[in-house]
C-alpha cells in the first residue's frame, strides 16, 4: 500500500482511508479520552507520587506524535492503485522469500511503509536494505542486500502478490 519516494508517500484509497480514520480518532474521542483519564488522575492528589497520572501524560505523549506523523504522513501523500499482480517486487505486495535459495529458509512479509505495519504479518520498508534489495525484482530472479555486518546476502524471490490486507 505504501511506497515512499522523495517526500511523497504512495498510498491505495484503503491505506489512505484506514490512517485517515485513526487520525480523526485520535484527533477526537481519543483526545476527550485522555484528558479525562488526566483530570481523574489529578484529583487523586499529589501528582509527584501519582502513576495513573503520569501514565495518562505519557499515553498523552505517545497519542500526540502519532497525530503529528499521521498528519505529516497523509498531507504528503498520493493516492494511487495497489500494485499489479505481475511477479514484480513492488510496495503494497507481500512477498516470500528464500534464503541463498534455500527453500526450506523462508520469510513472508510486506513491503510496505512501516506506517502500515500490522500485527497480522511483518512489514518491511522499501528503504530497508532487504526491501531495497528485492524491490523491482521478479519471481524467481535473487536479490543481494546488506547485512547490518557489512556483509552481502542473497535470497530468492519466490512469490510477491498485492497485500488483501
Amino acid at each position: 500500500m505504501t511506497q515512499t519516494s522523495d517526500n511523497v508517500t504512495w498510498l491505495t484509497q484503503e491505506a489512505y482511508d484506514q490512517l485517515k480514520a485513526e487520525l480523526e480518532y485520535l484527533s477526537g474521542p481519543a483526545r476527550t479520552e485522555i484528558a479525562a483519564k488526566i483530570a481523574a488522575a489529578r484529583e487523586e492528589g499529589d501528582l509527584r507520587e501519582n502513576g495513573g497520572y503520569h501514565a495518562a501524560k505519557e499515553e498523552q505523549g505517545k497519542q500526540e506524535l502519532r497525530v503529528r506523523q499521521l498528519t505529516q504522513l497523509l498531507e504528503a501523500a498520493k493516492v494511487g492503485e495497489a500494485p499489479a499482480a505481475d511477479g514484480a517486487v513492488a510496495p503494497g505486495m507481500v512477498v516470500t522469500i528464500a534464503f541463498d535459495g534455500d527453500p526450506d529458509d523462508t520469510l513472508q512479509f510486506l513491503l510496505a511503509s512501516r506506517e502500515y505495519a500490522s500485527a497480522d504479518i511483518e512489514t518491511y520498508s522499501p528503504q530497508s536494505p532487504l526491501g531495497s534489495g528485492v524491490n523491482g525484482k521478479k519471481v524467481g530472479e535473487d536479490a543481494e542486500y546488506e547485512l547490518p555486518n557489512g556483509r552481502k546476502a542473497m535470497v530468492r524471490i519466490l512469490d510477491a502478490k498485492p497485500y488483501q490486507g
